[in-house]
């Protein structure tokens, strides 16, 4: 297809925009911000264009890393408007898992197949630096073969802050007991008017950078990420962007960007804050595919977030410029709680039908990128390593269950509870 035909109907600085991109040349912060606009007719050409973009930066493959999420604590007192996750050490749905839980959940997860755990947790006051590692260190010594990610750099910077160590010099104590990657979560939006709105006490723009260059520095690679659909402007989100993508030119050490769509349900900043109510459609592909134009060369990889997106408008991001699927997960509990409906886990099996859904080849790889598995042929994957399950109840039988526990049944029908 000729880039005339790709572009048909899409406005002339906008097409001219997209032809750049596509011949490799980069794109300014203005572009970004005229192609984070497109509607209609410009919105299906960039979606074009990003796929094309995918093509040429990735092929025809789609990965995925079998993980598990681990949460070890839901206590923090960071106070982030947007969190429906965190809670007070006295709430009555507090917890603080003993290690012995996080090692149950581990050998779960190696059973069902993961090569990563990743880990994340809230600022809990009564813990320090010491914490952090003496999880590394129990879970490595079970399990030698897990990749760690884990630790975003709030989670750094508090840790680091309690030890008294040179920043650079933590991070190699955590990379001494295990820390394999580290999350570029935190980022939301790096602008600090921002995020004095939405997250006052959380570190700023330049303590995330700092703690980002400085792990790229020794070695520890990370993902980046930007949350949107909140209170932000166009202009933030382009910046943001450039941002990622300086720091990448400076260090290579980003593994993927991940956008990261805001769930609005239960939180204060949606509820009390007047923020938008999340993403819609357009603004997630548009995302995605201005991610793909304006990262490349230097970040290739982009992920869709299935737990934020839902599998379905995911498999359009894919169809829009990104190339990973992201994770199994096997248990997720911040989008959860923020009101997410999109379920914590999808297995392995799962992932494998939805890409292959739009005519993609299903690729398992490492955290890092790693190929670990392909999946060419649908009649040679192997079995599910999901836990085996009691048969689903039909619709009609849940309807029945949901009636007869709301204390009402219909005359004459078989009880489905005794």
């Amino acid at each position: 297809m000729t880039l005339d035909r790709l572009f048909v109907g899409a406005t002339p600085d906008l097409a001219r925009i997209l032809d750049a991109a596509l011949d490799g040349r980069e794109l300014g912060v203005a572009d970004a911000e005229r192609l984070l606009r497109a509607q209609g007719t410009d919105l299906f050409a960039l979606m074009q264009a990003a796929d094309r973009a995918r093509h040429q930066d990735k092929g025809d493959d789609i990965t995925f890393v079998v993980n598990r999420n681990l949460n070890f604590t839901n206590v923090c007192y960071v106070g982030c408007s947007f969190c429906g996750f965190s809670r007070h050490k006295d709430d009555p749905d507090a917890y603080d898992h003993p290690m012995q839980r996080l090692l149950e959940k581990a050998r779960d997860a190696v059973a069902r197949g993961a090569t990563e755990l990743c880990i994340q947790g809230g600022i809990h006051p009564n813990k320090d630096h010491s914490h952090y590692r003496e999880i590394l260190v129990s879970l490595k010594r079970e399990f030698p073969q897990l990749h760690i990610h884990a630790f975003s750099p709030e989670e750094i910077d508090f840790g680091h802050r309690k030890s008294g160590m040179p920043l650079a010099d933590y991070l190699r104590w955590l990379v001494d007991a295990g820390l394999g990657t580290m999350p570029g979560t935190a980022a939301e939006i790096l602008d600090d008017s921002v995020r004095e709105i939405v997250s006052p006490r959380k570190l700023k723009r330049d303590r995330w950078v700092e703690i980002v260059k400085t792990a790229h520095a020794i070695g520890l690679r990370s993902t980046s990420t930007l949350m949107y659909g909140h209170i932000e402007q166009v202009s933030h989100v382009a910046q943001h962007l450039a941002l990622l993508r300086e720091i990448q030119k400076q260090t290579g050490g980003f593994t993927e960007f991940v956008p990261l769509g805001f769930i609005h349900e239960r939180n204060v900043l949606f509820n009390h804050m007047g923020a938008r109510a999340g993403s819609s459609m357009p603004e997630d592909v548009r995302l995605v595919a201005v991610a793909r134009l304006f990262l490349r060369p230097w970040i290739t990889n982009v992920q869709v977030s299935w737990v934020k997106m839902g599998p379905k408008l995911a498999q359009l991001g894919l169809m829009s410029g990104a190339n990973d699927f992201g994770g199994t997960l096997m248990e997720e509990s911040i989008s959860r709680e923020s009101g997410s409906h999109f379920g914590e886990n999808l297995p392995a099996e799962d992932m494998r039908r939805l890409i292959r859904e739009i005519g993609r080849t299903p690729v398992e790889r490492s955290t890092t990128y790693a190929t670990l598995r392909r999946f060419d042929d649908p009649a040679l994957d192997p079995p599910s390593l999901e836990p085996k399950r009691e048969r689903e109840l039909s619709g009609p039988e849940r309807w029945r269950l949901a009636q007869e526990q709301a204390g009402v049944r219909a005359p004459g029908a078989p009880p489905l509870v005794n």
